[in-house]
């Protein structure tokens, strides 16, 4: 592919997709389309100084699509409702499974590689492991309607794959990237589902403190649930290893590769801020009490074995560039 080439990114008014944007810029890349629904002033900011071709209302989008007749050479699908604490599966299910589909019946219609967000959230409690297994997808358990959603299309995804010929039921190319925590710049307008690094150095300004949950579980203490997190940068370099060469379609993880604590985390960012750490531990609320993970951790053999070779950004790297080259300045990637 070459910089001339038309690639559309859904989800492009958000986090990752507008640090999407911002790397295929990097890269060269310009003739973007961009899908979503732009409809916050809030966000206006993440796509400041990006350079496209035209943004299309998610709603219009395969309207658009049609009387336009553009020919795409390249879908990054990372538009998606997010929030795990909605708990309406219908709207999940919209636009999370419904709206995927029609991306990928696109994709297959038009010969067009795709690269679409799944997510962690598929793996639930963790009791079936985090290997990005795809015999095992069918015995996941998700513990919410986000993850529920990401879970179905995931399996419509390899239904669609069992049973594809060439050029009838899948895409020239594809990868489902189960996203795990994933922060870094441009979340400023996430709110309650921003990431904890966001609300830690938010806290730190206002209070000289973080607050983080108690454990509810017995053998694990205050601040030692485990996370997978991965720094937005490496998220947008590896879509974009993946469209320029597309290896084996699948479904690959896409997270470090190592757990670490929400006390780590605090730490990292107290660090960045030359400040010392200080941790006040509160209840976690009850509405998602019964469905939080205490533990993730991304097995990354799959993408390694692809050819994915370059080192990711550690918890501490991640955070210090977020911190002293973001949040400070209040800046957008």
């Amino acid at each position: 592919m070459n910089t001339n080439s038309l690639i559309v990114v859904t989800g492009a008014y958000g986090f990752i997709g507008s640090c999407m944007v911002s790397y295929l810029n990097q890269q060269g890349y310009e003739n973007l389309i961009l899908v979503d629904e732009f409809d916050r002033d809030e966000k206006e900011l993440n796509l400041l100084n990006k350079k496209y071709k035209v943004r299309v209302e998610r709603a219009n989008f395969f309207e658009w699509l049609k009387i336009e007749k553009p020919v795409v050479d390249f879908i990054f699908h990372l538009g998606a409702r997010t929030d795990t604490t909605e708990f309406d599966y219908a709207i999940h299910e919209a636009l999370n499974l419904e709206y995927s589909k029609k991306i990928w019946n696109y994709c297959t219609k038009f010969h067009v590689p795709l690269v679409y967000a799944s997510s962690a959230a598929t793996y639930g409690n963790g009791e079936a492991g985090y290997e990005d297994d795809q015999s095992k997808i069918e015995n996941l358990q998700p513990l919410n309607p986000y993850g529920i959603s990401k879970n179905e299309f995931d399996k419509w995804v390899l239904k669609q794959e069992a049973t594809a010929l060439p050029g009838m039921w899948a895409p020239p190319f594809w990868a489902g990237l189960k996203f795990f925590n994933v922060y870094g710049p441009n979340e400023y307008h996430k709110a309650r589902m921003a990431s904890v690094i966001f609300h830690s150095f938010n806290q730190i300004q206002e209070k000289g403190l973080v607050k983080l949950f108690k454990s509810h579980k017995e053998g694990i203490k205050d601040g030692e649930q485990l996370r997978d997190f991965v720094y937005v940068k490496d998220v947008v370099a590896i879509c974009y290893w993946l469209m320029r060469n597309r290896p084996a379609s699948a479904l690959y993880n896409l997270g470090t590769g190592r757990a670490r604590s929400f006390n780590d985390l605090v730490a990292s960012c107290c660090t960045a801020l030359d400040l010392p750490t200080q941790i006040q531990y509160i209840d976690m609320p009850a509405d998602i009490r019964d469905k939080y993970q205490y533990f993730t951790e991304a097995k990354m053999n799959k993408l390694k074995t692809a050819g994915y070779t370059t080192p990711f950004y550690s918890l501490e790297e991640g955070v210090r560039d977020y911190v002293q080259n973001y949040l400070v300045k209040k800046y957008f990637y």
